[in-house]
């Protein structure tokens, strides 16, 4: 197809074309020079809307409004829209052009717009093999199937531009479309043409031959016969050259030929009608050059913005076409192709074939790389396990299909006591899971490859790879399917060992009493748990709120850790409460060793928590104790002074001639016992036992960690948790060493547990008596 120079009218519109063409490039760089002030680069979309300005803003101004609404407060220039080069910009030139255009004279504007409409339609009927076909232009891809049912409606109901909805009531139109067609099209049609859902016939998929999305022909045959031995008048049938979901393609001949013998229309879409450019096409896709009518989305395809969907369609009455709406006297609404016109001159046949072939080719560049990856598999209705890749070449016989859908599975078995199918039941949920992980993980770190996730009824969830309806945007070349193939190969063995150690972590959490094993299907990882307090003196309100505080503080902890576990507190709509799941797992975890360390973190906050709580009481008992007895030691020393002393001019004259010996000894606060303790042997031993205890002191089990991944530990006799809190292990070293300097100070007439109780009051305060007092018993000591 030769390119078909366009001739400017005007010098006007030549130099239009420009401005708007840079007008393009600045808002797409985000870069704009404006000389009415930097004031004015301020402009964000909290400043609209606004009083219109009386006199007017000048172009530059417009420019920049639009660009901030469009950009907003983002830095990232390169994530703000796709690139969507030379024919982008020429495509959306089109639409500007149009509305101009649309001011010319009307016999100029009539010209004009019918020669763009036959080129375009010639351009498109011969790319696409569709012979004496007409062309209807629309913004919405689903607006061509209900003009041609409208055309149809009126082919078959004579009196239907007359009597309007009531020929419906003798005889009932039925709409015949497959069940693996888009959602909602069929209630669309409805919705436009003003017909009951009774209308709308869903016809199943093969169930017992071929393949699951493809339409069953003998069921509808029997679908068809029924309709009309009741009566009813077959419309119209909707089949896919490419279902939405894994990309099959109907058997088109043989629909074909039963839409002749029921005098019926035969419609088809999808994105396998791209490849009627090519010059091999497969058997079931060259079928639908035979059809009625077929949807073309050339947007997607090559990379076009805002170009209309194509509807081509074979009609022999013109006044029908005009009544359906599928052709128009308005020489407007006929620039609707103005857009498509232009662009596909400048690709030029041999760009348009490009693109499409490349598209194709990274479908099979992604198809033969898959086809080595054992785990890629899928059930489909053959009795053995096989890879979805090769159901799908099955199905459409050649190796060109242009949508790749796989997914990761895992041979297993069902563990003894559990039921077939409960196990089944619960692996396929488990498998959506992951391959719903599986396709964010890879569309978000490779993001030029454009793979969704898709749902499909009865393989599950799986990966699907359309490069001829996102790599002419995204621009997708072969390193980002090789770089897809990488980052696949990378995660298929972190499934794998995930897969196989949930049930090895759910069977060392329930050997736990203190957890509880959480079952979440719609959690991607090992599974979840919950720390259960071991008190059950509590009541049910303050029961919840210690568990809450309990896996909270875990959850912390666990996040501190030197690994490369994934801790989270559960899904968005987890219904499960005070969690703890753990993400994806890799071949070296110690499923045992991460269970343990969840249970003894678990128990360490447990225990400093309860040990808090007891120390509140404790302490206030103490304190009320500590007050009588130093009320004690006031009386007494008023006793032993004398009164006199106590008088503020008399008692230093008294103590300057007659000096008292204070019996008044130093005194700390025990927090452990809740009284108060002498302070005489204390500051003897203070240097050692910090020195020791610096030594000596435990641990915590977030610390006792450093630099040691996935939970394997070095050297378990030495670095093995401690089943007591650190708390217990601080008194135990404090009565040590108060047992050895006893031996050494020769101060055999204080008993030991006397020097235990110095030590934790030591350890476990930092009250101090006046300092006075303080030196005072230091040097009793010594």
């Amino acid at each position: 197809m030769d390119k078909l120079p366009v001739k400017m009218m005007d010098p006007t519109l030549a130099e239009m074309g420009n401005h708007l063409s840079d007008a393009m490039k600045v808002l797409e760089s985000g870069k704009l020079e404006s000389e009415q002030g930097k004031e004015k680069r301020k402009l964000s979309w909290k400043d609209i809307p606004g009083p219109l300005q009386g006199d007017g803003q000048d172009v530059v101004s417009i420019l920049q409004l639009v660009q901030n609404l469009m950009h907003g407060d983002d830095d990232k220039l390169g994530q703000r829209m796709q690139n969507i080069g030379e024919q982008g910009h020429m495509a959306l030139l089109g639409h500007s052009l149009a509305a101009y255009i649309s001011v010319l004279e009307r016999e100029r504007l009539r010209k004009l717009t019918t020669r763009i409409l036959s080129d375009t339609t010639l351009w498109l009927c011969r790319l696409f093999r569709y012979e004496n076909g007409s062309a209807y232009y629309h913004e919405d891809d689903r607006e061509g199937l209900v003009k041609v049912c409208r055309l149809v409606i009126n082919t078959l109901y004579e009196d239907y531009a007359t009597e309007g909805f009531t020929m419906f009531s003798s005889k009932h139109p039925v709409i015949y479309q497959s069940a693996a067609c888009r959602p909602g099209l069929g209630q669309h049609l409805c919705s436009q043409l003003g017909l009951p859902l009774s209308c709308l016939c869903i016809v199943p998929c093969n169930t017992m031959f071929g393949s699951l999305h493809q339409m069953d022909v003998a069921l509808l045959d029997k679908l068809i016969r029924e309709d009309r031995e009741s009566g009813k008048v077959p419309l119209l049938l909707i089949a896919n050259a490419g279902t939405p979901g894994a990309g099959h393609t109907d058997k088109l001949s043989r629909l074909k030929e039963l839409c002749v013998q029921c005098n019926m229309w035969l419609h088809v879409e999808g994105v396998n009608l791209a490849t009627l450019a090519l010059g091999q096409v497969s058997s079931a896709v060259t079928a639908a050059t035979k059809c009625d009518s077929m949807t073309l989305t050339p947007g997607p395809w090559l990379g076009l913005p805002a170009v209309p969907a194509v509807t081509l369609y074979r009609h022999e009455d013109p006044a029908l076409s005009l009544a359906a709406g599928l052709t128009s006297s308005q020489p407007v609404e006929k620039l609707r192709a103005l857009p498509l016109w232009l662009s596909l001159q400048y690709l030029g046949h041999d760009g348009i074939l490009q693109r499409i072939k490349h598209a194709s080719q990274l479908s099979q560049q992604l198809l033969e790389h898959l086809k080595t990856l054992a785990s890629i598999k899928t059930s489909d209705t053959l009795d053995s396990e096989v890879s979805l890749i090769e159901a799908l070449c099955m199905v459409e016989d050649e190796l060109n299909s242009p949508v790749v859908v796989f997914r990761f599975s895992q041979d297993s078995t069902p563990s003894s006591g559990s039921s077939v199918e409960g196990f089944f039941a619960r692996e396929r949920d488990v498998l959506d899971v992951f391959n719903r992980w599986l396709g964010e993980q890879l569309a978000q770190q490779v993001p030029l490859s454009g793979v969704d996730v898709v749902e499909l009824e009865d393989e599950g969830t799986c990966v699907r790879f359309t490069p001829l309806m996102t790599a002419a945007a995204l621009g997708t070349q072969e390193n980002d399917v090789a770089a897809l193939v990488e980052k696949l190969g990378e995660m298929i063995p972190v499934l794998s060992c995930t897969l196989r150690y949930r049930q090895d972590f759910k069977d060392e959490v329930l050997q736990q009493a203190s957890l509880s094993y959480i079952e979440d299907l719609s959690w991607p990882g090992l599974g979840g748990v919950r720390y259960e307090p071991r008190t059950t003196d509590l009541d049910e309100n303050k029961r919840e709120h210690s568990v809450e505080k309990i896996n909270s503080d875990l959850l912390k902890k666990l996040m501190e850790l030197d690994t490369d576990l994934y801790f989270s507190g559960g899904p968005e709509f987890c219904e499960e409460k005070n969690c703890i799941f753990i993400g994806m797992a890799t071949e070296d975890l110690d499923v045992t060793e991460l269970v343990e360390t969840i249970v003894s973190i678990g128990r360490e906050i447990e225990e400093s928590g309860k040990l808090f709580e007891n120390m509140t009481e404790v302490v206030r008992r103490g304190i009320q104790e500590a007050e009588l007895q130093l009320q004690k030691a006031n009386e007494e020393k008023l006793i032993e002074e004398g009164v006199l002393r106590q008088i503020p001019l008399v008692g230093p004259v008294l103590n300057w001639f007659s000096p008292v010996q204070a019996s008044v000894k130093g005194r700390t606060f025990n927090l452990a016992e809740g009284c108060l303790d002498s302070t005489e042997p204390v500051y003897s031993v203070k240097a050692q036992m910090n020195k020791e205890a610096s030594l000596d002191s435990p641990k915590s089990i977030t610390k006792r960690f450093p630099g040691q991944k996935l939970f394997r530990r070095h050297g378990a006799g030495s670095d093995s948790v401690s089943d007591t809190s650190s708390v217990s292990q601080l008194e135990e070293s404090f009565r040590e060493m108060a047992h050895v300097r006893s031996n050494n100070v020769d101060e055999a007439e204080v008993p030991e547990e006397r020097h235990v109780h110095i030590m934790e009051g030591m350890a476990l305060s930092d009250q101090r008596v006046p300092e006075g007092q303080e030196t005072e018993s230091v040097d009793t000591l010594r």
